[in-house]
């Protein structure tokens, strides 16, 4: 191969002149430099490498490499070790590096480091005071290798691979540059450089010959940061049936502490293999052991996921947000499957979307999930709802309370099988994460491990102090428990918690409670029985390709569903809550503040006269939650009446449900002001549209002394006059049958509403 001729030149921006400390004429030597690292590939001459201020940090278009410098000065004004490059952006300006790299990754990011650090030194010429390595991180690496699907041909390649960190050792030194004293002579060996496979020792001592023995130089050995952690195939891409896989990552240098158990990242990497010998032993011939080097780690949020949304997708999320229905068919959404229980599909549609945590004044948190609690007689589709919302979540953990135990649902520790130290195994609520948590048989759990998650459904955190490890995690879930009460069937005649076998703090961290009763009634046991036997005929194997069978109006049960509108398709509500949690985030300034403090103090008084389940200050912060989630289905910025209306209606059918029978009944009648809330706006309206009206007849009589057949009021006008009472959306009144009954027309393109006489 020809040695490479092209210089490294580094442009002065404008705020290194400023500085004083401009590469060509403080250090005319670096700009000059040469180098042949580019010729060590292999097969094929490679073109020199770009103008670092526009290889390493290039980005797409015709930039200044003024704007690159500033960046780079950024960098080092903040002491970074690593340089992140854009894949893209390197493809985009040097396709052959860009097409060996995936290829040949130790080698060429060996290179880059050196690229990147002499590039450095030319803009800071002290900077290896601070370190003697710049690292260059690979990000947006296009193609995503699921862990399942990595195999021999991976290897010593650079990929791409998400999941979520289960465990993760301490950080420990690791030998990178090593030297040697000879005990007979004390003659200074090396340095020897340390790879990953194995360690490289001298064979002789070159001044006295001898073979040893030898002992490491504690003084002139060069360390660097070690850690491995092991990362898990994230819940919502496993496979039914099928177990998650794990790999074991090494993260060196400045990547050490960049992730903890429960952080769901992306993982760039070299794929290697190396010599275990326990895999050997076991199976009786030689067999590797892999693991991922890590080169780059991100940590994966919803900004990421709503980055996977295509213009196509946000354009009708948007649409469907301005659909005056598109509560209740959000709603009819939720476990489509099952007949009724309306009051359960509200409480977990809002649990999906969540409320806004906070964060005030940085002294303690306050949690924006929403908890449910499913309780009621067997066979009333409560585990069918869950294993439906852990569909529908993009990440979510389905565990039963017989199964699980206290360490496994918060974190524990164990001992790592090669470096023997305690690591720390992450549970399923540090799993779920950013996530749903989903415990059936709630009621199977022992009291013990109930109350390990004490801490995790209200501060979202959990702390561990085991085997010299304390620490706290994050557990930032919401939790959906369904629980069985004593003796199998609820009891109306007992309060809530005489019911179920739980304590007064676990149930008050609940938000919502819902009471599943198997009552006899002939009417909806009939439309009940007509659904279950419609859904079983329409969805059999053999009427699948038969749609005109399967839509057939003979096997359609009588009612679709008890919403009566059309319920959106599965991936569509997925989609939706996506973009809802990442980009809508309601505030509360137009929240009715007296309305909230009446109820909550009647709640009060009622609990304390009936002695069912305490009403604490909780309760007021599960409101505003519910009002905060139900703003978001509408993707609405200001939580308005009625989000609270819906926020109260859900917290007291959830407190009147779990009631005695005897005082169910007057205590809706207590209540009935908030529970029928749903008042209809179209006749006030209309009242208000009419003396407009009025007011425009008045005015054309003055002026012209007569009045003309047809009459206009500013849209304007009447939507001011409806704010005022609260009223912020008009489309269903210009689109009913008193609209039009009393001749009235709406003209959208001017914006005027007339009428005709």
């Amino acid at each position: 191969m020809a040695e490479s001729s092209e210089s490294f030149t580094m442009a002065s921006s404008p705020a290194q002149r400023r500085r004083g400390n401009d590469p060509i004429t403080s250090s005319p030597g670096r700009s000059s430099r040469r180098t042949d690292a580019l010729t060590s590939s292999p097969g094929r001459d490679l073109p020199p490498f770009e103008d670092e201020s526009e290889g390493l940090l290039g980005t797409e278009g015709p930039l200044e490499e003024e704007e690159d410098g500033e960046e780079l000065i950024g960098d080092g004004m903040e002491n970074r070790e690593s340089l992140v490059v854009n894949y893209e952006d390197l493809a985009a300006r040097e396709h052959v590096l860009a097409y060996f790299l995936p290829e040949a990754p130790a080698e060429l990011l060996q290179i880059f480091d050196e690229a990147a650090l002499e590039v450095v030194l030319a803009m800071y010429p002290k900077y290896d005071r601070i370190t003697n390595h710049i690292h260059v991180r690979i990000s947006h690496l296009p193609l995503v290798e699921e862990l399942r699907s990595l195999r021999q041909l991976h290897l010593n390649q650079l990929i791409r691979t998400s999941g979520v960190v289960t465990s993760c050792t301490g950080v420990l030194p690791q030998l990178s540059m090593v030297k040697y004293n000879c005990n007979k002579c004390n003659f200074v060996l090396g340095p020897f450089c340390q790879s990953q496979n194995q360690e490289v020792k001298p064979g002789s001592c070159p001044e006295c010959q001898s073979a040893g023995p030898f002992e490491v130089n504690m003084e002139e050995t060069i360390y660097q940061n070690y850690q491995r952690i092991r990362i898990q195939e994230s819940p919502g891409k496993v496979a039914a049936g099928r177990l998650p896989r794990s790999k074991d990552a090494i993260l060196l240098a400045d990547l050490v502490d960049s992730c903890k158990p429960g952080d769901e990242i992306e993982l760039t990497g070299i794929y290697h293999n190396n010599y275990d010998g326990s895999l050997n032993t076991a199976n009786g011939f030689p067999v590797f052991a892999t693991v991922i080097l890590a080169n780059h780690v991100a940590k994966k949020d919803n900004k990421v996921a709503v980055g996977e949304l295509t213009d196509e997708d946000v354009k009708m999320i948007t649409s469907l947000s301005k659909d005056q229905q598109i509560g209740e068919k959000i709603f009819a959404s939720i476990a489509p499957s099952i007949y009724g229980h309306e009051d359960i599909k509200r409480g977990l549609a809002l649990a999906l979307f969540g409320g806004e945590p906070k964060n005030p004044g940085g002294k303690h948190k306050v949690r924006g999930d929403i908890n449910v609690l499913l309780c009621g007689d067997p066979g009333t589709a409560k585990s069918q709802f869950l294993k439906y919302i852990e569909k529908v979540s993009s990440r979510a953990i389905f565990t039963t309370g017989q199964g699980a135990s206290a360490v496994g649902l918060t974190a524990y520790v164990q001992r790592h099988p090669v470096s023997r130290e305690w690591t720390l195994e992450a549970g399923a609520l540090v799993l779920a994460d950013r996530g749903v948590c989903l415990i059936d048989e709630f009621d199977k759990m022992n009291d013990q491990d109930r109350t390990s998650i004490h801490e995790a459904m209200e501060q979202q955190s959990i702390s561990i102090s085991k085997a010299g490890i304390v620490t706290s995690l994050q557990a930032r879930c919401t939790v959906i428990a369904a629980a069985n009460p004593i003796g199998g069937r609820y009891d109306p005649s007992l309060t809530f918690s005489e019911n179920v076998d739980l304590t007064e703090p676990i149930i008050s961290r609940f938000d919502i409670l819902c009471v599943v009763r198997d009552t006899v009634d002939p009417v909806q046991d009939e439309m009940l029985a007509r659904f279950v036997v419609g859904s079983h005929v329409r969805h059999h194997p053999s009427n699948k390709e038969d749609e005109g069978l399967a839509n057939g109006s003979a096997t359609e049960p009588a009612m679709p569903n008890t919403y009566g509108v059309e319920p959106l398709p599965q991936e569509v509500l997925k989609k939706y809550i996506i973009y809802a949690k990442e980009r809508v985030h309601p505030k509360l300034n137009q929240m009715d503040q007296d309305k909230v403090a009446k109820m909550y103090s009647d709640l009060r008084k009622e609990s304390m006269a009936t002695g069912s389940i305490p009403i604490t200050v909780r309760h007021i912060e599960s409101m505003i939650r519910m009002a905060e989630a139900h703003a978001r289905i509408h993707l609405r910025d200001y939580v308005i009446e009625d989000d609270v209306n819906m926020a109260i209606r859900v917290m007291l059918e959830s407190f009147i449900d779990t009631q005695k029978f005897s005082v169910m009944r007057s205590m809706r009648k207590t209540f009935a002001r908030y529970l029928s809330f749903r008042r209809d706006n179209n006749e006030l309206l209309l009242f208000i549209l009419k003396q407009l009206v009025a007011e425009q007849v008045t005015y054309q009589r003055n002026r012209f002394g007569a009045q003309q057949d047809t009459i206009e009021v500013p849209e304007k006008d009447l939507v001011d006059k409806a704010r005022q009472i609260n009223i912020h959306n008009l489309s269903a009144f210009y689109d009913s049958e008193l609209f039009r009954m009393n001749k009235f027309s709406h003209d959208l393109k001017r914006k005027m509403i007339l009428q005709q006489f």
